[in-house]
């Protein structure tokens, strides 16, 4: 019985290391946690960990940390890491020579091939640090903001990044970091200027149109890898699955936050207040006026 157990374990090893090496991206394997799956899969679940269990028992009987300084460093660094990724993506492929409709991947050491693996690493790492983002919130206390479709956003994207650096540096999945990452430079300005006091407030009646361009960003994302499926392209048709599936999934759950706090808010503060003598004094909110 151990020795069917241990020959059942090195077949799974062996097929492990075979698919590995005949998949592998050779330009990116021993780049900086490409050696393997462990080193991400550790950092996951340390991050869900602390951001689910250790860091809001950590924070219950603590005064929430203020970070407005290093929040704003943070801000500004992300939307530069998001200009630099949409310039790389451009200009190492998707500005003049990829093609959107097909797209392979180019494994060849040439300038631009090299110059897009290296901006898909760079893509992986700012997923990485966007863990940031959660933790900031579990050391404010704002523990609100830690939503499922918080969490399995930032756990997804450094695993879809990981194996696109792994196995797929470069071709028709790379619209997706130049996309997200042009969403970002959007979304990390809005953060940049909340963070920076009320009397900014004023200047962020965009709010909600940040996240209908994630929606968008989402429909082209679902589009661009599902229409691919169904035509001769030498891009794994399961990677391509997998992407749309996860744009398909993002879109449910961003469009159903998008319908619960502004469409469904709005529908609530457009209906007349009623008294108890059942007068109505009509609408009283201003924006519904203007709506």
């Amino acid at each position: 019985m151990n020795g069917a157990s241990a020959n059942a374990n090195m077949s799974f090893v062996d097929s492990y290391r075979r698919f590995m090496e005949r998949n592998s991206d050779p330009r990116t394997e021993n780049w900086w946690l490409m050696s393997g799956p462990g080193p991400l899969i550790t950092i996951l679940a340390t991050y869900l960990y602390f951001c689910t269990s250790v860091g809001p028992r950590y924070m219950r009987d603590r005064k929430p940390y203020s970070l407005k300084n290093t929040i704003v460093v943070y801000n500004v660094s992300q939307i530069l890491m998001s200009i630099f990724l949409v310039y790389e993506g451009l200009v190492a492929g998707w500005w003049n020579d990829y093609n959107f409709s097909c797209q392979p991947v180019d494994y060849s050491d040439s300038p631009k091939a090299r110059r897009m693996a290296a901006a898909v690493w760079w893509y992986f790492f700012a997923k990485i640090i966007e863990l940031l983002d959660t933790i900031f919130f579990v050391l404010r206390k704002k523990n609100r903001q830690i939503s499922f479709l918080h969490l399995y956003h930032h756990t997804m994207m450094p695993i879809c990044a990981w194996i696109g650096t792994k196995f797929l540096a470069g071709g028709h999945g790379t619209l997706l970091g130049v996309i997200n990452s042009f969403i970002h430079i959007i979304m990390y300005s809005y953060y940049l200027i909340s963070g920076l006091g009320p009397q900014y407030q004023k200047f962020l009646w965009w709010k909600r149109h940040v996240t209908t361009l994630q929606l968008i960003q989402f429909c082209i994302i679902f589009y661009h890898n599902f229409s691919v499926m169904f035509c001769e392209c030498n891009y794994p048709k399961f990677i391509n699955f997998l992407l749309s599936l996860n744009a398909g999934m993002f879109l449910y759950m961003f469009g159903s936050f998008y319908y619960r706090n502004y469409v469904k808010s709005d529908d609530r503060n457009c209906k007349p207040i009623t008294y108890t003598n059942g007068v109505s004094n009509g609408v009283v909110n201003e924006k519904c006026k203007e709506s």
